[in-house]
């Protein structure tokens, strides 16, 4: 399984980004595929998460109505919007994923991505 993120970069307070993570080795569409961040010094979280086969997503509360997470089963792609833009969502996103079709952070996610950088500056 190989998972390759890409589209992290600097942007202002208030503006958006979009990060891509294409996927290989699985069955894309009934596999749960997630973005996670870690910001400096601070804990990984998870931020989105999409099975696309049923259209589950899941999102943290911290970036619920600004992020939104889609999947294209063409491409084996997943993609991550992200709109205003704060200074705390400044981390290095990672893309994940797990064969199980459940979108949970309580569930261990077997295959990860190299991470992306996102940096929001004022």
């Amino acid at each position: 399984v190989q998972l390759q993120a890409s589209g992290g970069g600097l942007v202002q307070t208030g503006g958006s980004l979009s990060l891509s993570c294409a996927v290989s080795g699985l069955t894309f569409g009934n596999s749960a595929i997630a973005w996670f961040r870690q910001a400096p010094g601070k804990e990984r979280e998870g931020v989105a998460c999409i099975v696309s086969d049923n259209d589950d997503t899941v999102y943290s509360d911290s970036v619920k109505g600004r992020f939104t997470i889609a999947s294209d089963n063409a491409k084996n792609t997943v993609y991550l919007q992200m709109n205003s833009l704060k200074s705390e969502d400044t981390a290095v996103y990672y893309c994940a994923a797990n064969r199980d079709p459940l979108c949970s952070w309580h569930v261990k996610f077997d295959h990860w991505g190299q991470g992306t950088l996102v940096t929001v500056s004022s």
